[in-house]
């Protein structure tokens, strides 16, 4: 047994062995991060899902279980879906801002081509 549990140990009060599959992944400095996956998922259910992949992949499976129960949590009915949505706006938005300039950039250079081949006339 650690003489320090992690957090989800702490939160289920219990006793955290020494082999403890959330030690690594949720640690007692940062408990929120367990109790958001907790609230969302369920204990067994994250161990479960963290038992179930390779050991190099667990921390990213624990990352992004807490990024979800986060947004999930934050904006309980679109959740993640909410932000992408916003950002894909945001992006389309400055697309059009960048396609509107590069239009500008090409009158501009086009008015400028005009008026050097007007001069070249003159002279």
């Amino acid at each position: 047994m650690t003489s320090s549990r992690c957090a989800a140990c702490k939160q289920l009060r219990r006793r955290c062995p020494s082999n403890c599959i959330f030690l690594p992944y949720f640690p007692p400095n940062n408990p929120q991060r367990f109790s958001y996956v907790h609230r969302i998922y369920g204990a067994s259910n994250v161990g479960k899902m963290l038992q179930q992949v390779q050991e190099h992949q667990r921390e990213d499976v624990a990352d992004s279980l807490y990024i979800e129960a986060y947004c999930r949590i934050k904006d309980p009915v679109y959740g993640c879906v909410g932000i992408v949505t916003l950002l894909h706006d945001e992006i389309y938005h400055v697309q059009c801002q960048l396609a509107k300039v590069q239009a500008e950039i090409d009158l501009l250079k086009a008015q400028a081509q005009v008026q050097g081949e007007l001069q070249q006339q003159v002279l």
